[in-house]
């Protein structure tokens, strides 16, 4: 992906990094001099961590913020082919492999994922919030479906992900103007679980994921499967996916703990196993 003559070259570990600490995974967008709009080589190394998230049993929860005014602008959209370049195929090819791709990884990750927005969120920026389990958002943070704004259908799952989440009139209302949601709106409309003052949003987010952390991680994961399926069947499917998550969670020793701690009156000691 080219770089503009004011902006240094850097490496992808600065430009997405990464931390774990009290089996929080946490992701940060460092691009602020683009408002954070994701290369193919960022797309690539969430996709990657989320994954990495997956599978670590030290980490039980992810976040997911950006630096600086905006938390994603979206794609980068310099470096493609010339559309003159393109060829039938192509740009399905880019999206599937690219953006799907992305907001896949949060759908998909095995640890429960909080978005920490902290300014715009724009496009696939938007998409990549709205993919995670919970959302909180600085009081200054704005939401936008840019795409309409540039004669372009909405991708990274859009109009998968916002009629799931508003129902289809209010889903096409934000694509079809691509006005910008202000936080207090977006909180009330339900794409935002809890807005905060712009100074506080790092300190809720530590202290939802540290929970989250603490939690029984495996019937955290089976939930999310649960929920994020129950839109896309019917009820049969999805009673027998509820009872096969319950089969398969009480063979884990948090839910042995849980119940052995029921019994015994006192809290529960999650280990994440």
């Amino acid at each position: 992906m080219p770089v503009s003559p004011q902006e240094p070259q850097k490496s992808i570990e600065s430009l997405v990094q990464h931390a774990t600490d009290n089996q929080v995974c946490r992701i940060t967008l460092n691009r602020p001099e683009a408002l954070n709009a994701i290369t193919p080589d960022q797309r690539e190394r969430i996709i990657r961590l989320l994954s990495d998230a997956s599978v670590d049993p030290d980490v039980r929860a992810v976040v997911i913020t950006g630096t600086g005014r905006g938390f994603c602008a979206g794609a980068d959209l310099r470096g493609g082919p010339p559309a003159d370049d393109r060829v039938a195929g192509d740009v399905a090819r880019t999206i599937r492999l690219g953006a799907q791709r992305l907001v896949a990884a949060v759908l998909d990750c095995e640890k429960p994922v909080i978005a920490a927005v902290n300014g715009t969120a724009a496009g696939l920026g938007a998409h990549l919030a709205f993919a995670c389990d919970l959302v909180l958002a600085a009081e200054s943070a704005r939401f936008i479906e840019v795409f309409v704004r540039r004669g372009l259908v909405p991708d990274g799952g859009g109009a998968y992900l916002l009629p799931r989440l508003l129902g289809p009139q209010r889903a096409k209302e934000l694509m079809f103007f691509g006005d910008a949601l202000t936080a207090p709106d977006a909180e009330r409309l339900g794409l935002v679980n809890r807005v905060v003052p712009d100074g506080e949003l790092d300190k809720t987010a530590r202290e939802w994921a540290e929970r989250l952390a603490t939690g029984p991680t495996r019937a955290l994961s089976l939930t999310k499967q649960l929920v994020n399926a129950s839109l896309d069947g019917d009820r049969t499917t999805a009673f027998a996916a509820e009872a096969a998550a319950q089969e398969i969670n009480m063979t884990t020793a948090d839910a042995r703990e849980g119940v052995r701690s029921f019994v015994e009156r006192r809290n529960p000691e999650y280990k994440g196993r």
